[in-house]
């Protein structure tokens, strides 16, 4: 490793812990952990995240959505910020990484597929207006109840507006203001920082937690040291219940992680490997639950920020986990008059870009079924709150039920003869000639239980509209997938038209189509004469047996090739 790549892998580092330290700290409050916990997840699920995954420029550690998700698992069981809800939510990440985990070694990173871009879409706005929304009460400096109702809640904190403490308020709106101020004027200087480090001097200088001074909440005492190494307590009672949560967690972490990775790799060329970055991941959730820290997951904005600070290899997070180690060790009595309302700014500015209606929008535009998705997947997850899961299962449910439903119905093409010899729709060419005798027909879509009896009648209806018909030819260039249920009403079909004089021809058949063709005997059923590379071969097959027979057909010279 050159001194260049050591001083960019070491700027960057030190660039992303300024991020991360104040950052985490709020995100761990999102969870409904005290603050340091945050610092926890910032300490080594970063390392361990960057030693063993594929990416050399993705940060890990704790996330807005997943804490959010963390928050709103555990306080099914315990109360928030309580004994039992810290070990919980250290247990949840035992769990999301062992799943993680395994689904890197055994190499099934495609599962997160199941959730859609159209349903992740719909989640991730919901989830950002539920964090922002969850922290009104911490600018506002009121009280928040929780109960069965995220919605409810919101709107009791609503009602307790006009019991503002302002200079709570005051705080939030002064975090606001300078990170807006660096992020637009001076991007590249650490913002976050630089507000956390204004507003816990001040909150020092007027002694803001005091009963005698402002009486505003702050984040307090911060234990001294790095955590305690062992193994996370098991609560078995509710163990299955969350194990449901911790897989949920652990697709949406993943999904946040290997998008942030491609993102990158995209610029910088290099190979992203997603079942490695599942390893990785997992690891690093594992090792973190032994450390105290809560789920963890590859971050958007902490990522930029590596990248944009020149981050060459996976040693600018090394070097990150090493300045929050030392944070730990040396520097925690400095965040205790650190103001609860800014960590609450810091929160709601990191969530306001996952906001994208946008996405929504283009979701419908491109797919009504799609964008259905996503405004149900939305709906849902806020409907549900605090029960986040609900949302997300509802949405990839919906998601899966209507791709069935497409694909129950795909496009089925009666096809004549176009002038240079082609087949083509006569849906779109209704002037096209079609033969008396030759059904020719184009399936696009794959052959399996959900669309199978689709097909059949489609066949048999274009049949009983041509009495005289002798061969019906089937353009399978479409058909991808042919299941159990297809080899069966293939099958059927077959014995079914040959009781009528008529032969089933298929033409353009892919390997794997014929492969099951030939293992199950339908091959051998239809006959090997009878399946054809292409429907040009398949037709001048078809006039050969038709001999005579053809020349009684009107149309004859405009259905064969072109050459005849």
């Amino acid at each position: 490793m050159g001194g260049d790549t050591v001083r960019a892998d070491l700027i960057a580092g030190i660039t992303v812990a300024l991020v991360l330290i104040p950052q985490s700290m709020a995100y761990a409050q999102l969870a409904g952990l005290p603050a340091y916990y945050g610092l926890y997840a910032a300490f080594l699920p970063v390392l361990i995240g960057a030693l063993w995954g594929s990416s050399s420029q993705l940060g890990t550690g704790p996330v807005a959505v997943v804490s959010l998700l963390t928050a709103a698992t555990v306080a099914q069981f315990a109360e928030i910020g309580s004994d039992k809800f810290i070990g919980l939510a250290i247990m949840l990440a035992f769990l999301v990484g062992v799943f993680q985990l395994l689904l890197g070694i055994f190499r099934l990173g495609a599962i997160v597929n199941f959730l859609s871009h159209p349903v992740i879409v719909g989640f991730t706005n919901a989830a950002a207006l539920i964090i922002a929304f969850s922290q009104l009460s911490k600018i506002f400096g009121v009280s928040m109840e929780r109960s069965e109702s995220f919605l409810v809640d919101i709107w009791n904190v609503i009602m307790q507006i006009g019991s503002t403490h302002i200079p709570t308020l005051l705080f939030g709106i002064t975090a606001f203001a300078i990170m807006l101020f660096f992020k637009k004027k001076y991007p590249k200087l650490p913002g976050v920082l630089i507000a956390v480090a204004i507003t816990i001097l001040v909150s020092w200088l007027i002694n803001f937690q005091a009963p005698e001074g402002m009486g505003g909440k702050v984040v307090g005492e911060i234990p001294q040291g790095l955590p305690s190494f062992n193994m996370p307590t098991f609560s078995m009672d509710i163990f299955w219940e969350m194990v449901v949560s911790a897989m949920v967690i652990s697709l949406i972490g993943f999904m946040e992680a290997i998008s942030v990775a491609k993102a990158m790799a995209a610029k910088t060329k290099e190979r992203i490997d997603p079942n490695q970055e599942l390893i990785g991941q997992g690891l690093a959730n594992i090792a973190g639950s032994m450390t105290h820290a809560y789920p963890a997951s590859g971050s958007f904005s902490r990522s930029a920020v590596n990248l944009n600070a020149g981050a060459i290899t996976g040693m600018s997070s090394v070097y990150t986990a090493v300045i929050v180690m030392i944070t730990l060790l040396f520097l925690t009595p400095l965040l205790y008059h650190l103001p609860e309302a800014v960590l609450a700014a810091v929160i709601m500015m990191a969530v306001f870009g996952l906001i994208n209606f946008k996405a929504v929008k283009h979701a419908w535009q491109i797919s009504k079924h799609d964008g259905m998705a996503a405004i149900v997947t939305f709906v849902a997850t806020l409907g549900f709150a605090p029960h986040l899961e609900k949302g997300i299962l509802i949405g990839a449910g919906l998601a899966i039920v209507l791709y069935l439903y497409r694909t129950m119905k795909p496009r089925i093409a009666i096809l004549g003869r176009y002038k240079d010899g082609t087949l083509r729709d006569i849906q779109i060419h209704p002037d096209l000639p079609t033969s008396d005798k030759i059904v020719a027909i184009r399936f696009d879509g794959s052959l399996y239980f959900a669309n199978v009896s689709y097909f059949e009648d489609a066949i048999l209806g274009a049949v009983s509209d041509k009495p005289n018909a002798k061969y019906v030819l089937v353009v399978g260039d479409g058909i991808n997938q042919l299941d159990a249920s297809g080899e069966e009403v293939l099958h059927q079909l077959n014995d079914r038209l040959r009781e009528n004089g008529i032969i089933l021809i298929f033409s353009g058949l892919k390997r794997q189509i014929l492969e099951v063709l030939q293992h199950s005997g339908l091959k051998a059923s239809i006959g090997k004469e009878n399946i054809h590379a292409t429907e040009d071969m398949a037709l001048e097959y078809i006039y050969k047996q038709l001999g005579d027979d053809l020349e009684l057909d009107l149309n004859y010279r405009l259905l064969k090739p072109a050459e005849v």
